[in-house]
């Protein structure tokens, strides 16, 4: 075998190696899921929910909303006024309002539940983007059903 030959097929194989990490490196900088949030464009924690699903791999893009403006879209979308939060997502026809865990995003859209989507009411201490996990307070996710119903889909103890 000769240099040339060597290096071809040394460049072959770096480019064939390229190749195929190019999909996970695409999974790191958001090609997954996509997802658009309609939030206070002044909100800290919204934007620091939307930094944790960008890290885990999602596509986030963003509208600004407020008030009754964004109260009024939270309704439009199905959303009971008592699983109301700060921010509402839009994913895969499903609605995800306040500080959902990406896991639980995940696995919604795994189950393909019959769903209107998932929902954090409130802003609980250390859920997704509201202070450390280490102190988090105890809460639950909520599936919210199309009648309007709700049930628990998973509940996360106080750390």
């Amino acid at each position: 075998m000769n240099q040339d030959t060597f290096s071809r097929r040394t460049l072959l194989v770096g480019a064939a190696a390229l190749v195929a990490a190019s999909p996970l490196r695409a999974l790191a900088q958001g090609a997954g899921p996509a997802i658009h949030v309609m939030k206070d464009p002044n909100c800290g924690c919204c934007s620091a929910w939307i930094e944790i699903l960008e890290n885990d791999g999602f596509s986030v893009t963003t509208e600004a909303s407020a008030g009754t403006l964004l109260m009024r879209y939270k309704l439009d979308n199905e959303i009971p006024q008592e699983m109301a939060s700060c921010h509402t997502g839009r994913i895969e026809g499903y609605m995800i309002e306040g500080h959902v865990p990406a896991a639980d995003i995940r696995r919604l859209l795994e189950e393909r539940a019959d769903a209107v989507g998932l929902a954090v009411p409130g802003m609980p201490y250390g859920s997704p983007g509201m202070g450390p996990e280490s102190e988090r307070e105890a809460f639950n996710v909520f599936l919210i059903r199309g009648d309007g119903s709700t049930e628990v889909f998973t509940s996360y103890a106080s750390a």
